[in-house]
């Protein structure tokens, strides 16, 4: 990696841990001893920036280095979310409309699968509607649009989710009634579904509870796969859309358990990004 950036020298603290993160959710991970080199500094100051980083839930360190992906404990940066995965996100939100009808009132968390169907609906086509959601991203998505009743879900903002959370959010699900909830989560096995935060958990059940109809979206990354907290029983869905990048042992997995799914041809290059596990 080229050191050669001649304004990397002069950054501050604050400018130069925004270009390492913009840098390290482009690359997926880096080792600090490419970013001393990149911006002209000591492995210690990298190491300072990096507990910040790490300190503020951008990114989690490891042994020579730091990475923006995954793992059983730690959910990814949304902007990390966004850059993943995209054409398998977008042909399950793509099918999932089919689960939608006008005149019905929905609901979408805070994942990146389900903001793939409000941009599909940002398009329209499907009005009217009303939709229910805490996702920032898909609030701004759908503010400006016509046929669509938009009811955004309060609580505590939390900027690594883009999204409101917190009891205040829970309390404002559980006075709702959806027909339909679309959902996604980090990780899929064994029956269950998965998530590394609790305090995301215990938003997804509420959504759970407030539908009559729930569909769970997930990229074929996330079966086979744990994290921290159970969420559900993959019971509770009435449905699970995968890709078409899902192995024949994932899908004898929810074969076993009996999980109702639907595969989703993807269109164009398959894989993506091979990143994997983010919602």
């Amino acid at each position: 990696m080229s050191g050669n950036n001649s304004g990397a020298h002069q950054q501050g603290p604050a400018a130069r841990q925004a270009a390492m993160a913009e840098q390290v959710l482009a690359d997926g991970s880096a080792t600090a001893a490419e970013l001393a080199e990149r911006f002209g500094v000591s492995l210690m100051t990298i190491h300072r920036d990096l507990d910040e980083l790490e300190r503020q839930g951008i990114v989690r360190k490891f042994r020579g280095g730091v990475t923006a992906q995954p793992s059983g404990v730690f959910e990814s940066n949304v902007q990390y979310r966004l850059k993943t995965m995209r054409a398998e996100k977008a042909a399950v939100a793509e099918h999932a409309l089919r689960s939608i009808e006008p005149g019905m009132a929905i609901m979408l968390d805070d994942s990146t699968s389900t903001l793939e169907i409000a941009r599909h609906l940002r398009h329209g086509g499907t009005t009217p509607l009303t939709v229910v959601t805490n996702f920032l991203e898909a609030i701004n998505l759908l503010a400006d649009q016509r046929g669509i009743h938009l009811m955004a879900l309060g609580g505590d903002y939390d900027p690594l989710h883009s999204s409101f959370l917190g009891v205040s959010c829970v309390e404002a699900v559980e006075q709702l009634r959806v027909d339909v909830c679309f959902t996604s989560t980090s990780a899929v096995h064994g029956g269950y579904a998965y998530h590394q935060e609790q305090h995301i958990v215990s938003v997804k059940r509420a959504m759970l509870d407030a539908a009559a109809r729930n569909v769970l979206l997930i990229d074929h990354t996330k079966l086979a796969r744990v994290a921290l907290h159970r969420v559900v029983p993959l019971s509770r869905y009435d449905l699970l859309l995968v890709d078409d990048g899902a192995s024949a042992e994932a899908l004898r997995d929810l074969d076993e358990h009996k999980v109702p799914y639907e595969i989703c041809a993807t269109r164009g290059t398959k894989g993506s990004d091979d990143r994997a596990g983010t919602t």
